[in-house]
């Protein structure tokens, strides 16, 4: 099984990159398989490239996915 993870997009430094955030770590993921991305956009991203783009409701709705997951496994090893 494949864990992709939303993220923000803050910076397009060309039109086959962009940089993207997540909890605070930034990093650069191929936009090859998504299109064109702009600042502002949300993607999913999974190995070091966006395999979708989300709008801003489905984004909500994945990252408040994500912090129940992060936050099961933080009380896990409490």
């Amino acid at each position: 099984m494949c864990l992709g993870i939303p993220a923000l997009v803050v910076e397009v430094p060309d039109k086959e990159w962009a940089v993207i955030e997540v909890e605070g770590i930034m990093c650069q993921v191929g936009v090859h398989l998504v299109g064109e991305v702009v600042p502002g956009d949300y993607l999913m991203v999974h190995a070091g490239f966006a395999v979708e783009k989300l709008d801003l409701a489905e984004a909500k709705a994945r990252l408040d996915l994500w912090e129940e997951l992060l936050d099961f496994e933080r009380a896990e090893k409490a």
